[in-house]
């Protein structure tokens, strides 16, 4: 079984796409929108948002999708990506490009008991992130 994360955006998914991939190192492996599947009845203004994509990080993924134009959607804190990296120096640079513009940084980056750095931040498109520095001869 995999547990993978769907993140749903309001019609900015594939630029928040294009940011994760960035940040965290990904490949993105596809992005099928409205468009490439067109309903009957279908707004013009929904053929360009994202109906599925897949980001691929080390052997882990996101899914991500835009909402459907008119159906509501609130970013919330019911879902944190939690990024488990081996390095301050890897927890640094991630935590410095979710921080910019960031919506609430909950947690600067930072030393605590269980790990050489860690922080909580909610990033410019809503998403809360926890980062978890854990050592390899801690894993």
């Amino acid at each position: 079984m995999r547990i993978v994360p769907y993140l749903v955006f309001g019609g900015n998914a594939r630029e928040a796409i294009q940011f994760y991939a960035d940040v965290l190192d990904g490949r993105i492996e596809g992005i099928l929108t409205f468009g490439d599947n067109p309903f009957p009845g279908m707004p013009e203004e929904a053929e360009n948002r994202v109906m599925h994509a897949q980001l691929t990080v080390g052997d882990s993924a996101l899914f991500f999708s835009d909402t459907y134009p008119g159906q509501d959607h609130r970013p919330g804190n019911q879902v944190a990506v939690t990024l488990l990296v081996d390095t301050v120096e890897e927890a640094e640079r991630i935590y410095t490009a979710l921080a910019e513009g960031a919506q609430e940084i909950a947690l600067p980056l930072q030393q605590t008991d269980w790990s050489p750095a860690y922080a909580q931040v909610t990033d410019k498109f809503g998403v809360p992130f926890q980062i978890n520095t854990v050592p390899a001869d801690q894993a």
